[in-house]
C-alpha cells in the first residue's frame, strides 16, 4: 500500500470498531482459546505497552516494524515482538510507555511518533504481563538505532500482512508444551506467533476495512 493512501485512511481507522478477542483468537494457540475473557487477566498482572509503528519505506510503500528480542535469561528471549515494555512510574500513561520504549529500543525520536489508535489488551500468562497495544505512525523513512534489548529489525510490508498467504502454522516448543502446533504469520521470512501474532491479527482485521 502506498504510504499517502495509508495516511488518508488513518481517520477511518481511528473510527473503526475493533475486532477484539475474536480477531486476536484467529491467530491464538489452542491453549489460549481455553481461557474465558474474564479469566485471562490476573489482578496482579504487570502493565506494559507496545507500539505497532507504520512508516514509509524508501519506495513510499507502507511498512510496519517488528523486533527480534536479544538472547537473555528471560521469558521473552529471542522472540519476535513489537517495540515496547513495562510501564514505569515516570510514564504519564501507557501511551507514553509505548512511545518511550520505541525510542529506547529502536531509536525513533518521540516527537516524530503520532499514536492514532489503542487496541485490545492481551494477557501473557508466562510473564504475567497485561499488554496494551497501540498503533502509531511516523511520516519519514526511519533510520533504526537498536539498543541491547533488540537483536534485529524485521520490516513487514503492509501488502504482505494483508495477503492470505502469510497465515500458516508451525510447531513450537515452550516451557509448557513440546512441538505444539500453533497458527502463525510468515512475514519477511520470519515466523510470528503467540501474543504478537494475536495483536497482528487484530491489526490485520482493522486494516482490511480500508
Amino acid at each position: 500500500m502506498d504510504f499517502p493512501l495509508f495516511e488518508q485512511a488513518i481517520t477511518k481507522l481511528q473510527n473503526e470498531k475493533l475486532g477484539g478477542i475474536d480477531a486476536q483468537f484467529k491467530l491464538a494457540p489452542a491453549s489460549r482459546k481455553s481461557y474465558l475473557k474474564e479469566m485471562i487477566i490476573d489482578e496482579s498482572a504487570k502493565k506494559s505497552a507496545v507500539l505497532a509503528l507504520f512508516y514509509p519505506n524508501e519506495n513510499k510503500k507502507t511498512e510496519l516494524v517488528l523486533t527480534l528480542r536479544a538472547n537473555y535469561k528471560g521469558t521473552h528471549s529471542s522472540q519476535i515482538s513489537f517495540p515496547g515494555g513495562k510501564f514505569e512510574n515516570a510514564d504519564k500513561n501507557l501511551k507514553n510507555t509505548a512511545i518511550r520504549e520505541t525510542n529506547e529500543e529502536i531509536g525513533i525520536n518521540t516527537s516524530e511518533i503520532t499514536i492514532f489508535k489503542q487496541l485490545t489488551n492481551v494477557y501473557i500468562p508466562p510473564s504475567n504481563f497485561l499488554v496494551t497495544p497501540f498503533m502509531g505512525v511516523i511520516t519519514n523513512s526511519p533510520t533504526f538505532k537498536l539498543n541491547n534489548e533488540v537483536a534485529k529489525i524485521v520490516k513487514v510490508n503492509l501488502t504482505d500482512l494483508l495477503s492470505e498467504s502469510c497465515i500458516t502454522t508451525t510447531k513450537v516448543t515452550t516451557s509448557y508444551a513440546t512441538k505444539m502446533v500453533v497458527p502463525c504469520f510468515m512475514l519477511n521470512k520470519t515466523i510470528v506467533w503467540g501474543a504478537t501474532a494475536m495483536m497482528l491479527s487484530e491489526i490485520r482485521e482493522l486494516l482490511k476495512t480500508i
